[in-house]
């Protein structure tokens, strides 16, 4: 990587940690990205000023050999036309080369879920510790307002009101947001809390703790979802997203208020939730299958 591309490309990471205020993990995404366009450029002796349009296309075409999917070829072009535009803006490039590119669409992947039998089986575990106790408070919080791995994290104490059955939440882009909390995760919370009072000698703010009475962190998470399931007999792995989506799934499915799963998802964009009711559409279809009297698809 030349040392003006170091440069530029450090600039736009300070850009997006202090003015965009970006999450750590979205930031991570654009350093990956830019890190394929920086050694793209060495490789092909090609200054950051002279890049064009072809040679974007072109480097398009060698990640689309190299194996890279059509989701990830889509967030490399956001990112370097971000990362361009940026360029734009501070007068260190005349004109952005990607602007007039477009990645190739990817086939829609439904999102993986649990039915609620499947949820049941999950959270039906022995309790019989603290860390028990604490790992079925994030489960039944997890399932029960659908937030996300990082929100869920990073939850202080005084993000919860207990009285008012609902929780504060930082999202993507620094953007807060209360949710409803159902009763069964209350009763989880507060018993975590008791345990959490007595249990652990700690000064930290953080809602969820580890043994040493730090922050739990969003990896730990994962792993203990990841025991919890395979010890409770479930297929697969489930994950926090998995919960999320499971939330979404059965929320859309009762209700059927798309607009409602978005604030409470805290999705930007309705297209990003509408691809619950594909998930939707699928239940209902097998529903129908079962139940109408002309629908067999058995040949008479």
């Amino acid at each position: 990587m030349s040392a003006d591309m170091k440069k530029r490309i450090k600039e736009f990471e300070e850009h997006l940690r202090t003015e965009r205020r970006l999450s750590g993990h979205t930031i991570i995404s654009y350093q990956s990205d830019l890190e394929k366009l920086a050694i793209w450029c060495a490789e092909s002796e090609l200054l950051l000023e002279n890049i064009t349009t072809h040679d974007i296309r072109v480097c398009l075409s060698s990640l689309h050999k190299r194996g890279l999917g059509g989701k990830s070829i889509q967030r490399w072009l956001s990112s370097i036309r971000t990362f361009f535009n940026y360029g734009m803006k501070n007068q260190w490039l005349d004109k952005n080369p990607a602007n007039s590119l477009t990645a190739p669409k990817s086939p829609t992947k439904l999102p993986k879920t649990l039915d609620v039998d499947q949820v049941n089986q999950l959270l039906s575990f022995t309790t019989t510790n603290w860390i028990d106790y604490r790992d079925h408070a994030i489960i039944e919080l997890l399932y029960s307002s659908g937030i996300r791995l990082a929100e869920l994290s990073g939850l202080n104490l005084t993000d919860l009101d207990l009285k008012e059955c609902s929780v504060r939440v930082t999202g993507k882009g620094n953007k807060t947001r209360s949710l409803p909390v159902g009763r069964k995760a209350i009763d989880a919370l507060k018993i975590w809390l008791h345990c959490r009072q007595n249990k652990i000698a700690t000064e930290s703010s953080a809602m969820f703790l580890n043994i040493y009475g730090k922050r739990l962190s969003s990896r730990s998470i994962q792993d203990r979802l990841k025991k919890i399931s395979m010890r409770q007999g479930m297929q697969g792995k489930v994950s926090p997203h998995m919960l999320r989506h499971s939330f979404a799934s059965h929320m859309l499915e009762s209700s059927g208020d798309l607009r409602a799963v978005q604030e409470l998802l805290g999705h930007q964009n309705i297209s990003t939730t509408q691809i619950y009711t594909h998930l939707d559409f699928q239940h209902l279809a097998k529903v129908y299958d079962k139940a109408h009297p002309r629908a067999s698809k058995k040949n008479n």
